[in-house]
């Protein structure tokens, strides 16, 4: 009867304890050993093979920014801070941490208003303006002096938006931060991955704790190796023999219906810097000149509707006064990976050269 009677009362303990946790969603994300016993890492957990990368794709936000160097403590009285928002290129699909923008800009050892310059890699793979919005939003909270937003066409497409794992995952965030702002959420978006009250206890969330976890392990040989992500040797390029189909998306020419594109995630973004400035940056593409390449400009875009976009993005920076620089033929087509918009090392450093004079004259 007495062994009956604690089996009764650690199982209503171990109730109660998943109902508290339901109920006060503990950020455990926090609590974590990078910036502490490890470095923090230079750009924000995301890996598809874990055991060769030392990272992982996990979806809390507080574990991802606390895992992140930028949460290394408090911003020192000289230093300039400036974050990088954008998708894959900017996080540096194939290229090492010190090979990506950030890493370049870095490098270069700039200053701007008297102060040292020092460029933060909160880039992520997949492409959202919203994800973008998403992220910015905790970006914000580290007192940056100059925002640089990097996008593209591929980015705006309102289907795209809540398609993102990052942000499907993160739907009270999400609607938080819509609520907050003039962000535009359809609440019953179907893609959104929602939990049920079950799915918020310790058992229902028991794979995103154990990916916190793992990520902290991880920092062991991350620490010791700096390996992030896999550098294969061969890969696949990117294509320049194309495709005669002139749909993007759900638009055919000749026109583009602005109402939807996720115009409203790039105005809330800019709201939300407040007296931060953003600049926005059209990035550089692949401009093919092999099959078709008169019809598209590559894998993603055909010309007409990359072209109007284009035009679009001129005239609204214009009528909003916002900080535009179009910069999507900077690069040589020789200088991208396995995509479109990856960049080698060079193509990086050639982009990065770009951006120092931006940067250097934030101030002025």
């Amino acid at each position: 009867m007495k062994t009956l009677n604690i089996i009764v009362k650690g199982f209503l303990l171990f109730i109660i304890i998943n109902l508290l946790f339901a109920i006060l969603q503990p950020g455990i994300g926090k609590l974590s050993a990078y910036n502490i016993i490890f470095p923090g890492r230079e750009r924000l957990p995301f890996g598809e093979n874990s055991a060769k990368a030392y990272n992982l794709s996990l979806f809390d936000l507080d574990a991802m920014f606390a895992s992140h160097e930028i949460n290394g403590g408090q911003k020192q009285a000289d230093e300039f801070r400036v974050i990088l928002v954008g998708d894959s290129s900017v996080w540096g699909t194939l290229l090492k941490p010190e090979e990506t923008l950030a890493g370049q800009l870095n490098s270069a050892n700039l200053s701007a208003c008297g102060k040292n310059v020092r460029v933060y890699n909160l880039g992520y793979p997949t492409i959202s303006l919203t994800k973008d919005v998403l992220l910015l939003s905790r970006a914000m909270e580290y007192q940056p002096d100059l925002v640089i937003w990097l996008t593209t066409l591929e980015a705006f497409p309102v289907e795209k938006q809540i398609a993102s794992p990052l942000v499907a995952n993160n739907e009270e965030s999400l609607l938080r931060l819509a609520n907050s702002s003039e962000l535009k959420v359809d609440p019953n978006d179907p893609a959104f991955s929602r939990d049920s009250f079950w799915g918020s206890t310790i058992i229902g969330r028991r794979r995103a704790l154990a990916d916190v976890f793992r990520l902290q392990i991880y920092g062991v040989m991350w620490a010791a190796t700096g390996i992030d992500q896999i550098y294969p040797t061969d890969y696949q390029k990117a294509q320049i023999d194309l495709e005669t189909d002139q749909k993007f998306h759900r638009f055919e020419p000749p026109s583009m219906d602005e109402n939807f594109l996720a115009f409203n995630a790039l105005e809330t973004g800019i709201k939300m810097a407040g007296n931060t400035p953003i600049v926005i940056v059209n990035e550089p593409m692949l401009i093919s000149a092999g099959k078709n390449s008169d019809v598209r400009y590559n894998f993603f875009y055909p010309r007409w509707a990359y072209d109007q976009y284009r035009s679009m993005m001129s005239e609204l920076s214009q009528k909003n006064n916002w900080a535009y620089v179009d910069l999507w033929d900077a690069v040589p087509a020789a200088e991208f990976t396995n995509s479109a918009i990856h960049l080698t090392p060079m193509g990086e450093a050639q982009f990065a050269e770009k951006l120092t004079p931006i940067i250097a004259a934030a101030c002025k």
